[in-house]
């Protein structure tokens, strides 16, 4: 159901602003329904770009499953543009859903991704321009339902003030029983006394309390020490859970459907490609990575499953590119008989196939072999460290020997550069780890010259480490500006080889992540007080405006580094502690106290 009024304005305003398309809809697999034939409209917000959003695999999975149900419409919304805000402001027009331009405030549910906290500016940005309140308090039953989910829901204290409802864990079976669960109730609303915003509250806690994997903000109420430190996260009502758990999908991985006619996008996007998640979750247990611990447990798709999702997904879009998803797709236990068949199925149609994130194992020597004959990729890797003590400390059991063997045979069959992952700032690092960086990226580069009679290019990648919630390191703290700043100029300055360029994560932008990340409800004052200041899509290098956040923050007398940079005693209640995520709190405990025993170990060498 199409409203016409509206994208006749979007129309008119469209030329004035860059790559229009990506306002416009209608792409290649999109699904448009009759609003007035289902039962209840879904908006998928994704709080940030159409060309990132439109590259996450998981909106796509959740826009096919929903819309694969007659009774439910699901479309979709990103954060405008800067240039495209302020059009849709100025003549006064709300932001819609691509499918139908329909307002967001028309929806009965809007669900927000949260894939990178420094995103969460464009939340409020969405919020606002759909007509929708920004905090819950003020929303009634004529306001859409307002979820979010994703990895920054692991903390959702941050965005408490404008989240009715955070869905922790899995969506394939948590989204369908919600947007169930809420629609029968509102149906029967009229028999809940009270005003409106009495029957919304009073709606929105049954809903809750009818699983354990909602999360209601509204319903709980922080208590703190004096020195600034949570004492309790209290509850207001008995009938919400007082402990919220993740919602997994413990049913046949390969019974859970793949978005075999995934929406095509007009523009180009980072990921142009289709893509297939062959396993969730990782059997590893790296102690900095908070996606192995909300993953679990392991679920592997079949061999042939992958293949025939791979072949339909290639007839619904003429990609010519597959990349097979996973933290960590080496890990996936028919690996060698995987790689071996898509190459066999999609080599002669002339599709490259893409891993996107492979484990430094022996079988790095294997995998060019396999991949003969396509387009040579540079190959990508994560060793993160260098060193081996500090490899025992992140748990992280990689060898240099299965790098440098399995580069020097990618190289051997025409790979042409490669691109290594660090982290900078890990709890115990010391200048001979950052040595290491160089000397790691050096070597592979030297294995090139070796095969190919030149320096191959080598990018090391150095992201600034953010100790994350629900990891064994949610207790340390990050490091400050000043060590971040000089280790950056160390391993620019101390780099030999002219093919090897280092590139740094920007490391204002990763001190408010860590902000973001660890923080607690008190700080979502700042975060509204920076949007209306003017703080928008501050994951985009030319958008991001560090001056002004750090000035807001003094302005409010918040302590950026009470939150990312304090080092937390394991006996105090960290905001996240109710949100209990897979193996729960005394498994982390035990992995920090065997962090700390290792940096113990590092010390001594030294």
């Amino acid at each position: 159901m199409l409203n016409s009024s509206l994208k006749d304005a979007v129309l008119r305003v469209a030329p004035r602003v860059q790559t229009p398309a990506q306002y416009l809809g209608g792409e290649l697999n999109s699904v448009a329904k009759d609003h007035r034939q289902v039962r209840g409209k879904l908006c998928l917000a994704f709080p940030d770009t159409y060309t990132l959003g439109m590259s996450h695999h998981g909106l796509q999975v959740l826009y096919t499953l929903i819309n694969s149900d007659p009774q439910w419409v699901c479309e979709r919304a990103f954060t405008p543009w800067i240039d495209f805000e302020g059009e849709l402001r100025q003549n006064r027009l709300p932001l819609y859903s691509l499918e139908s331009f329909t307002p967001l405030t028309d929806f009965d549910v809007v669900g927000f991704s949260l894939q990178y906290e420094v995103c969460y500016t464009n939340v409020l940005t969405m919020l606002d321009l759909g007509g929708i309140p920004l905090h819950s308090k003020d929303r009634t039953l004529e306001h859409p339902l307002v979820i979010a989910g994703g990895p920054g829901a692991q903390n959702p204290e941050l965005l408490a003030p404008f989240v009715d409802v955070f869905v922790i864990g899995d969506g394939e079976e948590s989204l369908p029983w919600l947007l169930e669960k809420w629609m029968s109730l509102k149906e029967g609303a009229s028999r809940v006394a009270g005003g409106a915003s009495a029957k919304r509250e009073a709606l929105v806690a049954e809903l809750v309390g009818s699983t354990t994997w909602a999360y209601a903000p509204m319903f709980y109420e922080p208590e703190y020490h004096a020195d600034g430190t949570i004492a309790a996260v209290n509850r207001t009502r008995s009938d919400v859970p007082r402990e919220i758990m993740a919602c997994t999908i413990n049913q046949d991985f390969d019974a859970i459907p793949l978005p075999t006619r995934p929406v095509v996008p007009f523009v180009q996007t980072p990921h142009d490609r289709i893509a297939i998640e062959i396993m969730r979750g990782c059997p590893w247990q790296c102690r900095f990575c908070q996606s192995t611990v909300i993953k679990r447990p392991l679920r592997v798709r079949s061999v042939e499953t992958i293949v025939q999702a791979a072949l339909e997904s290639y007839r619904n879009t003429g990609h010519n590119e597959i990349s097979l998803l996973s933290l960590s797709s080496s890990d996936y236990p028919y690996f060698e008989e995987l790689v071996t068949r898509m190459h066999e199925v999609f080599t002669p149609m002339g599709v490259n196939i893409s891993l996107p994130s492979l484990r430094v194992t022996h079988q790095l020597q294997l995998l060019p072999k396999l991949f003969s004959g396509v387009r040579k990729a540079g190959l990508t890797l994560a060793p993160e460290v260098a060193r081996d003590d500090m490899r025992v400390q992140i748990r992280k059991p990689v060898k240099n020997d299965d790098l440098y063997d399995g580069c020097r045979v990618a190289f051997q069959n025409g790979w042409q550069r490669v691109k290594l992952y660090f982290l900078c700032g890990l709890p115990g690092e010391r200048q001979v780890d950052l040595d290491g960086i160089l000397d790691m990226s050096e070597r592979i580069s030297q294995i090139g010259k070796e095969v190919k009679g030149r320096y191959v290019e080598v990018t090391a990648s150095v992201s600034n480490f953010v100790p994350k919630p629900h990891t064994p390191y949610q207790w340390n703290g990050m490091q400050t500006r000043e060590y971040l700043q000089w280790a950056g100029q160390y391993l620019r300055q101390n780099c030999r080889v002219r093919a090897v360029k280092i590139k740094q994560h920007d490391i204002e932008c990763s001190l408010l992540e860590g902000v973001l990340t660890r923080g607690d409800r008190r700080v979502a004052v700042a975060l509204e007080e920076a949007w209306r200041r003017g703080c928008r899509l501050d994951g985009w290098r030319e958008c991001f405006q560090p001056k002004l956040w750090w000035q807001t923050f003094a302005d409010l007398g918040i302590d950026p580094t009470f939150y990312s940079q304090r080092h937390r005693p394991m006996t105090e209640v960290l905001p996240w502690d109710h949100v209990n995520v897979k193996k729960g709190r005394q498994f982390l405990e035990k992995e920090q106290s065997r962090s700390l025993t290792q940096l113990e170990v590092m010390a001594h060498a030294e």
